[in-house]
């Protein structure tokens, strides 16, 4: 046989044999896993209380039924009260809390020290430097998320003070640097801000609207801790110019920014020129508008607003947003709307098997992803 036919012979006899194999389809892929890989875990905090208000822990996802849309979602994952968290705890030392600068401290140290020990902590807050006659107020990380108690309590020692207010700055901070990755693993979904603050913005670069649209897609619960400093700002804010407590540039335009465009008024961006019962209204507005915004991001999200007349109220209130941390669930689910339209989605938790009474708060919805 000639070396050619050879080769040929044995490839035919080759091929045979291959296709004498039993041939063993692949099955696809469960319908169920597509629709993981293409959707996104939606994960929704949630609070149970019962008719005194006191948090209900022990419950399992069985005892919890979520709508989105009006339309039930299967519960893919759920995490108990014991699951730890990690928290961004927000700092104001501007204005009139910088004088009491170590009663923020002393109520931030007992606040990180009665959460558990697996929870991690970073934490923000205000400073300033000076370029010449121009003053730069800015938001910081003084501690990335750890939960060494000690490198946190050296980190508020580093806590400065500041004569203006980036709060929506500091939000998106927040969003966008500390919880700029997903979580993982036992902290998926389990993310929270926790801010000491009047709420009202005087320096950021940022508008609120920006800060609430990334704040609310990170899906983390936004408790405040809002410190009435009204009385106190509004002190200093009347009669001589040279001496008296001035707006911002930017917190004057966002009292005219209130208002229809076509509005009948005059407007007066001179600080000095703005006589004193229109003062007394632009303080008004803005400390109207911090805590409605403050209300929107805590109620959207999951989280609560704690009202302190003063700082020394902050560390009863720093205890009872512990108390919410520690017994949070977390509900976790892919939503059968499969567009990815970027349009919002609302959500609704229901409460099964709990006795008259129970209450629940949750995240309220979030918006789709966008192709």
């Amino acid at each position: 046989m000639h070396f050619r036919s050879l080769i040929i012979a044995t490839f035919l006899l080759v091929a045979a044999a291959i296709t004498a194999l039993p041939q063993v389809d692949t099955p696809p892929p469960p319908a169920d896993e597509v629709l993981k890989i293409e959707t996104q875990l939606v994960d929704v905090p949630v609070i149970v209380t019962d008719q005194s208000g006191k948090p209900i822990v022990g419950l399992k996802s069985s005892n919890f039924e979520v709508l989105e849309d009006g339309k039930p979602q299967e519960i893919a994952s759920f995490s108990t009260t014991e699951s730890p968290f990690e928290v961004a705890l927000l700092l104001d030392t501007s204005g009139s809390t910088r004088a009491d600068l170590q009663l923020i401290v002393r109520a931030a140290d007992l606040f990180i020290r009665s959460l558990r020990a697996g929870d991690r902590v970073a934490i923000v807050a205000y400073d300033q430097r000076t370029d010449g006659r121009r003053v730069e107020v800015f938001s910081e990380i003084v501690s990335p998320l750890t939960s060494d108690r000690n490198l946190l309590s050296d980190a508020l020692s580093d806590v400065g003070k500041s004569n203006g207010t980036p709060f929506y700055d500091s939000l998106l901070m927040v969003a966008e640097e500390i919880f700029e990755k997903p979580a993982e693993g036992a902290f998926r979904g389990r993310r929270a801000l926790v801010a000491l603050t009047d709420g009202v913005d005087s320096t950021s670069f940022w508008n609120y609207e920006r800060a609430k649209k990334k704040l609310m897609a990170s899906g983390v619960a936004a408790f405040f801790i809002m410190i009435d400093t009204r009385d106190a700002f509004e002190e200093n804010l009347l009669g001589d110019c040279s001496t008296a407590t001035k707006f911002s540039p930017e917190q004057i335009r966002r009292y005219y920014g209130l208002f229809p465009e076509n509005a009948k008024m005059e407007k007066e961006f001179d600080f000095c020129r703005i006589r004193d019962f229109a003062r007394l209204d632009i303080s008004k507005k803005l400390y109207e508008l911090a805590e409605s915004e403050m209300q929107e991001l805590a109620g959207s999200s999951g989280g609560k607003v704690f009202p302190a007349a003063d700082l020394r109220e902050a560390s009863r209130a720093f205890a009872e947003v512990a108390e919410e941390i520690g017994t949070s669930y977390t509900l976790g689910y892919y939503s059968s709307n499969e567009r990815h339209d970027g349009g919002y989605r609302k959500i609704k938790v229901r409460l099964k098997g709990l006795p008259s009474g129970a209450a629940v708060r949750a995240r309220e919805g979030y918006n789709a992803p966008k192709d």
